[in-house]
């Protein structure tokens, strides 16, 4: 299935000079890495990639080593085998590459899905930050429609589906009312970077699999156990995550504490780069303090 080519798609993809490929965990990993002093990643979240953070990255480059991968069959990282799209899997690989980047990231800031990964990778032991900064993070099952569906599920058992997403995407405005239905309107350059992925079948056959192969039902009773602090920062325009879930999940865990931002939707992070950015910087240095 075509994948999205680092010559054509990515030919001037955002902070493309702090682009690299390693290779970590049987995988070929498009990441960026940025900027000088302590280690920090940033995690995009479902159907995204490292363009998601375009913004956000650079401003934090002035005082952080800034990682920024496309998580395993996302942009520019290869597919991994149908077990690598669980969230353990995503987890374990994920931490792998950071290890062979020889980083130890003190803060870890999740989007959505990306969120889950940071967690599970702290629950598992693989790597320990101070802080997770989840941002509308995608961490309690949701049910019906949404993202992580069983229609995601049926989905991605259909081998033309990633085809017949990536062929309506091809129509006029497609990406702009998808992502408008996340509550967030993003800049022009914004939608025409996710149109680029969308319209390439093997990043929506990513996009399923992850969706399909993810199990959240026990992450929430789990993350009671985390050692680093929890910051649950939810957006109150979300229509993707409900921003109580952020309340509920902080009043459960005890080093846990919910932050809602009065404006802003899903991608909170790509409207209001400088507020996200600056919130990222003062939290992880008061941690720090």
């Amino acid at each position: 299935m075509e994948r999205p080519d680092w010559n054509r798609q990515g030919r001037d993809w955002p902070n493309r000079e702090a682009s690299r490929f390693v290779s970590a965990a049987r995988l070929n990993w498009h990441v960026q890495v940025m900027g000088r002093g302590p280690a920090l990643l940033l995690l995009h979240g479902t159907g995204a990639a490292s363009h998601s953070w375009r913004d956000v990255a650079p401003r934090l480059a002035d005082r952080y080593t800034v990682i920024v991968p496309d998580l395993p069959g996302h942009g520019f990282t290869a597919m991994p085998p149908s077990e690598g799209m669980s969230l353990p899997g995503m987890a374990m690989r994920v931490a792998a590459l950071v290890s062979e980047l020889g980083l130890a990231p003190g803060v870890v800031v999740g989007h959505s899905a990306g969120a889950a990964i940071a967690i599970q990778m702290a629950l598992d032991l693989r790597l320990a930050p101070d802080l997770i900064l989840s941002l509308n993070g995608a961490i309690k099952p949701i049910r019906g429609a949404g993202v992580f569906s069983p229609l995601a599920r049926l989905l991605f058992l259909n081998p033309l589906a990633p085809r017949l997403f990536s062929w309506r995407a091809q129509a006029p405005g497609a990406t702009e009312r998808l992502l408008a239905g996340t509550g967030s309107t993003i800049d022009a350059r914004g939608v025409a970077l996710y149109e680029r992925l969308f319209r390439t079948a093997g990043h929506i056959e990513a996009t399923l699999g992850m969706m399909a192969a993810w199990d959240l039902d026990d992450l929430p009773r789990r993350i009671a156990q985390l050692n680093p602090r929890l910051l649950l920062v939810a957006a109150a325009g979300d229509r993707a995550i409900p921003p109580g879930d952020a309340t509920e999940l902080a009043r459960r865990t005890p080093r846990a504490e919910a932050l809602l931002l009065p404006t802003g939707g899903h991608l909170v992070h790509e409207e209001r780069p400088d507020e996200i950015a600056a919130l990222i910087a003062g939290r992880a240095a008061a941690e720090h303090a």
